[in-house]
């Protein structure tokens, strides 16, 4: 869900400066086992077919997962230069009408 869905965002115990921090992955069936910024990718990239034998490279390879958190912060920090803005705020199909499916 978007960062400025704070109604949504409120249901979940997540604040605005929870979102400056980064994407947030919440475990759908134990929620309060979340993951923020460039560790939910890397928990995303686990999930892919595959992703996981490159995920623990990634996190056992010397200075690879600091300079992986610094380039997120980059992305994260710059992404409406690097990506533009939407006119509108993204609605997902996922959480229509306030009712997440997961």
């Amino acid at each position: 869900m978007p960062m400025q869905d704070q109604q949504t965002l409120q249901q979940w115990g997540i604040t605005p400066q929870d979102c400056e921090l980064g994407m947030i992955l919440i475990n759908a069936n134990a929620p309060e086992q979340r993951w923020q910024g460039s560790a939910a990718a890397e928990e995303i990239g686990g999930i892919l077919p595959f992703g996981s034998i490159f995920v623990d490279a990634y996190r056992a390879l010397p200075g690879v997962k600091w300079a992986g958190d610094r380039i997120y912060e980059q992305i994260r920090d710059n992404r409406y230069t690097l990506f533009g803005k939407r006119p509108s705020t993204y609605q997902s199909v996922y959480c229509a009408e306030n009712n997440c499916k997961f």
